[in-house]
């Protein structure tokens, strides 16, 4: 009898705790949930816009950084100098300009000059017609007078050089004319060569504009010699030394931005039904057994690279053999938000690390007051 009872009161014990156990991790038996999870964040691969020797490399492999924090500076001698040159070429270009300018005024005054020229001997010319009438009046009249009588010869001999003089002045003007006229078509010719060779006046000028962009890309280059820290993060895989070759547009180190941490938890396809947005996570690291972490679902995946449909060999698809009674489910990626402002005291978080994922359910746009219970060691 006693044995019996003690049989009974050593059942009811170990059914009382296995009620206790499977009541405080009712959440992991009742929710999806998956070993398969790992940490991410974003990783920047630090990049020269130049190429040069390293000079300066003021920081050391997994060290902190925060943003604007000098990574390395690459030799910028060459550049100092190009950026001088192009500096000199921006004067040279101005001086041109305003050379060029200046001929254009030249050219200008050249044909003011021509049209004033013309207005005066067009003006000697209407003067010279009126005299030219004037004085064949003249002679004709002498001429009537010698035929009366009433004038003597030589009144006619001067009435009639007069008119000839003015016929003849008349006729070396209208000469001196076509001449000026000429002359302003080839100043005027003059004048729209200065100006295509000038172009637009000033700061306009395409010429000073593309100088003053050799300037700007020679200044830009001197400052790519100095890389800095985009964002605050931990420096990764730095394999470079003072004197190392820096190749344009090589990544050299990576960058893992420390606030962009987030954790992506594989999850069975048979699994993810229930799943939703803004869904409550709990989040356990392997290198963190006992401190859980919160998250909320941000996205389920769309889609999976798959092998069976794929162009093989000849352009065949590639099918592989399955056996009909074991059917392997697909996994699917569930994004996790990580509350980085409240991560337990001493957690560090490291890109690829593992962790198991629980998702609650139903929890989708509620706050829940619940403390975050780490994941059984037999789950983790």
């Amino acid at each position: 009898m006693k044995a019996k009872l003690k049989f009974l009161i050593t059942g009811m014990i170990v059914l009382i705790a296995a009620i206790v156990v499977a009541l405080k991790y009712w959440d992991y038996i009742a929710n999806p949930w998956t070993r398969d999870g790992q940490v991410r964040a974003q990783v920047i691969q630090i990049t020269p816009r130049v190429s040069g020797p390293i000079i300066k490399l003021p920081i050391k492999d997994n060290q902190f950084v925060k943003a604007g924090d000098l990574l390395f500076e690459i030799d910028p001698r060459t550049f100092e100098a190009n950026l001088e040159h192009a500096r000199a070429d921006l004067d040279n270009t101005r001086d041109e300009i305003e050379a060029l300018a200046k001929q254009v005024e030249a050219a200008r005054a050249d044909v003011e000059a021509a049209e004033a020229t013309i207005k005066q001997s067009q003006a000697a010319i209407k003067g010279y017609s009126g005299r030219v009438v004037e004085t064949k009046k003249e002679y004709d009249r002498q001429r009537k007078l010698d035929k009366q009588g009433a004038t003597s010869k030589r009144m006619v001999e001067q009435a009639r050089a007069n008119w000839v003089s003015y016929v003849n002045q008349k006729a070396n003007a209208e000469a001196e004319l076509l001449q000026m006229q000429a002359s302003l078509s080839e100043a005027k010719a003059n004048l729209a060569k200065a100006k295509a060779d000038l172009g637009a006046p000033g700061e306009r000028n395409a010429k000073v504009r593309l100088a003053k962009a050799e300037v700007r890309s020679a200044e830009l280059n001197l400052e790519f010699t100095q890389k800095r820290a985009p964002v605050d993060g931990y420096v990764t895989n730095l394999n470079l030394r003072l004197g190392s070759q820096a190749v344009e547009n090589q990544p050299i180190l990576a960058l893992v931005d420390v606030n962009s941490y987030w954790v992506v938890g594989f999850f069975k396809e048979n699994y993810i039904e229930g799943i939703r947005d803004g869904d409550r996570a709990i989040l356990t690291l392997m290198s963190y057994r006992d401190k859980p972490l919160e998250g909320r679902v941000d996205s389920l995946g769309w889609g999976i690279s798959q092998d069976d449909g794929s162009t093989g060999f000849n352009m065949l698809p590639t099918i592989s053999a399955t056996f009909e009674w074991i059917r392997l489910a697909q996994r699917v990626p569930v994004r996790i938000h990580i509350d980085l402002d409240k991560l337990p005291a001493g957690v560090k978080l490291r890109v690829g690390t593992t962790t198991s994922v629980l998702v609650m359910t139903g929890t989708s746009g509620s706050e829940s007051k619940r403390a975050a219970v780490a994941a059984p060691r037999a789950l983790q």
